[in-house]
């Protein structure tokens, strides 16, 4: 039996994929949670198989939880189920030791199979993102990743400074890079561009 911790901040769709993925007869739901650190908490108390997550969460998302999870030895191996077919997410995700990224539109079939694969050692990558992955490289560096999400925020330049313990003028230096790097006109359009392509 294949123990699944079931992380998802939308509850219809937590319900939904719990009782979906519970019916089938190798997969059983330990526990749930609809934010991230309730996911790793449950994920400490249950020891699952797998963590079956979405990106985007309250408190910790599911690409921080992967990196956590890596980080401290943790052997639960994680599945991205997320809307976002983002190259950006998805090297991120790469990185952060995640075993597999599937898109929450495929059919119910699909995700127990791809879970099944993750829990046997495999790497499941949707093949539409497979493509993307590779269109476009991630310019920024974590210092105007953490700026820029500030003012996805947000937050003004003083506020970043003080939040950061940064002079404001180094505040405006990383972010003027980071907007020549995006080819964006001001901080909030940079922001909003590297929003969009699963980069912050």
């Amino acid at each position: 039996m294949i123990r699944v911790v079931l992380a998802e901040d939308q509850g219809m769709v937590l319900g939904a994929f719990a009782a979906l993925l519970d019916l089938q007869p190798d997969i059983t739901v330990v526990a749930t949670a609809t934010n991230g650190d309730d996911a790793l908490t449950a994920v400490r108390a249950h020891r699952p198989d797998v963590l079956v997550t979405d990106i985007e969460m309250p408190g910790r998302t599911g690409l921080d939880l992967a990196a956590e999870l890596s980080r401290t030895g943790d052997p639960a191996r994680v599945l991205i189920v997320t809307t976002f077919a983002r190259s950006g997410y998805l090297r991120r995700a790469v990185d952060a030791g995640v075993a597999g990224y599937v898109l929450k539109d495929a059919p119910i079939g699909e995700l127990a199979a791809a879970l099944r694969r993750v829990h046997a050692g495999e790497r499941v990558v949707a093949p539409e993102l497979a493509v993307a992955a590779w269109d476009s490289a991630d310019p920024l560096t974590d210092r105007e990743r953490e700026l820029l999400r500030a003012v996805a925020d947000g937050a003004s330049n003083t506020e970043i400074a003080a939040r950061l313990f940064l002079a404001e003028g180094t505040v405006r230096n990383y972010l003027s890079t980071a907007m020549a790097k995006l080819g964006a006109r001001n901080r909030t359009e940079a922001a909003r561009t590297a929003l969009s392509r699963g980069w912050l």
